[in-house]
């Protein structure tokens, strides 16, 4: 059996995450998700917003996929992750958004929030490098991920730039619906460092494989900041690429939550920082801590509107 026929297999009693729904998605069950088993695309675009090996001088190819199998309370992509309305792409039809996104002269391709609609992604992907496609192929997830589905992407993933949001349960379960955030973060990212190596090989200051793991800092939660590093030095290594992210930026759901509802002050962000090269993280990708609205908007055509100076 092919990566793809597993994957679509999967689908029948969906295994894909780890909130394991075992819907069958082929029938047109919907779990958590709220999918079925077709690809549901919302944009595409050169985006200059990642981390500098990501995104490079002609932006990484970057594909917003509609949903997430998490649901953040203050998801900064709320607008496509809570939804399942979108773009309904034939896995010819995403072959051919990687295609275009080569031929514009991307980077890469990065897929945002795969998780979800990975049987269509893999076959798009296979149908893609055959047609030319030689670009790196990035898988950007939230993190909360089963280190079985993992397990077979090996060899197909290039470059994993998995979230690391939680490293107390208690908080997974608050913010995002999960009380076992960590286990599985921790699990899945030990199995991405092992087919990709710990760091991020670079050609000419651009990413071509490893592994790069995202923490966004909250407001009032840096305790699960340093669980996060305390879990990740001890579990995978101090020695992995990490981006430490101060852009949070409440959106109107948690406007009015105790802690939420502003952004993370230079001295939070600092305090991450420090306490990561305490612990011994060697490799750490920073932003500087400011005031402005960084919360894309996907209703407009240009939802990442900073970057293109408006």
């Amino acid at each position: 059996m092919t990566n793809i026929e597993a994957l679509k297999a999967v689908l029948k009693k969906c295994a894909l995450c780890p909130r394991q729904c075992r819907v069958d998605r082929t029938a047109g069950e919907t779990g958590s998700c709220g999918l079925s088993d077709g690809i549901i695309m919302d944009c595409a675009m050169a985006h200059f917003g990642e981390e500098p090996p990501l995104s490079g001088s002609r932006g990484a190819g970057t594909i917003f996929l509609s949903s997430c199998n998490l649901k953040c309370i203050y998801c900064q992509n709320y607008q496509i992750s809570h939804k399942t309305n979108g773009e309904s792409l034939s896995a010819e039809g995403l072959a051919r958004v990687m295609l275009a996104l080569q031929e514009q002269g991307c980077h890469n391709i990065d897929l945002v929030t795969p998780t979800p609609q990975l049987p269509g992604i893999i076959e798009a992907l296979f149908m893609a490098r055959r047609q030319g496609l030689t670009l790196p192929f990035i898988y950007n997830c939230g993190g909360y991920e089963s280190p079985d589905m993992i397990r077979m992407l090996n060899g197909l993933v290039d470059i994993y730039l998995p979230d690391f949001k939680y490293g107390i349960d208690d908080e997974g379960l608050l913010l995002s619906g999960v009380n076992d955030y960590p286990r599985y973060a921790v699990a899945s990212i030990r199995e991405m460092i092992g087919q990709t190596g710990k760091n991020l090989e670079l050609e000419e200051g651009i990413a071509k494989k490893g592994v790069l793991i995202r923490h966004l800092i909250l407001p009032g939660k840096i305790e699960n900041s340093m669980a996060v590093l305390d879990l990740i030095k001890k579990h995978l290594s101090p020695a992995v690429s990490l981006s430490l992210m101060s852009q949070y930026t409440p959106i109107p759901a948690v406007r009015d939550h105790a802690l939420l509802s502003r952004r993370v002050s230079r001295a939070e962000y600092d305090q991450v920082v420090h306490y990561a090269l305490d612990a011994g993280f060697e490799n750490i990708f920073i932003q500087d801590a400011d005031e402005r609205h960084l919360s894309p908007d996907f209703e407009k055509k240009q939802p990442f509107s900073w970057e293109c100076g408006t």
